[in-house]
């Protein structure tokens, strides 16, 4: 039995967000990312300033933002040389150029990674696999997000905060 098809399933994965405040939404996309990467590299788009800025609320700089992303992977324990972090200047990225084995959404972006492949699809490039993961729920129910935690309603684990 030949193992090379095992081989060639690896490929590169994307994933992509401003991750405001990293929270446990944003490291499930993370760690399913690498886990899908099955040791290739992962791409990871992070929000320009520029298009941060359009949130209607404060958010890092991008600098703290990368800092604590690169932490969280640190502790995940994977090597800098497994990926990559690029700034996002626009909703796609690298992913309308670059060939990507998967992208990473949550159910908020996955209409963005749609159109990613609408767009490689009228240009004649495959499509790239979209794996969807589920939104992590706070202790409420509700989903954690970074404009949840920006109102002081949960922490970044979903626990809520009681005023």
């Amino acid at each position: 039995m030949s193992y090379e098809p095992l081989l060639q399933s690896m490929g590169r994965t994307a994933v992509g967000g401003t991750f405001e405040f990293l929270h446990d939404g944003h490291m499930a996309l993370i760690r399913k990312a690498f886990e899908l990467a099955k040791g290739d590299v992962v791409d990871i788009g992070l929000t320009s300033e520029e298009m941060a800025g359009r949130k209607n609320r404060i958010i890092p700089d991008i600098a703290t933002r990368k800092k604590s992303l690169t932490a969280f992977i640190k502790e995940l324990g994977f090597p800098e040389e497994k990926y990559n972090i690029q700034t996002l200047k626009d909703p796609y990225g690298s992913t309308l150029e670059e060939d990507y084995e998967y992208l990473v959404v949550s159910p908020e972006t996955l209409p963005v990674a749609r159109k990613i492949n609408e767009i490689r699809k009228t240009n004649g490039k495959r499509e790239i696999k979209i794996v969807s993961i589920n939104y992590v729920m706070a202790e409420d129910d509700l989903p954690i997000s970074s404009t949840r935690i920006e109102q002081g309603e949960i922490d970044v684990h979903g626990h809520l905060k009681h005023n």
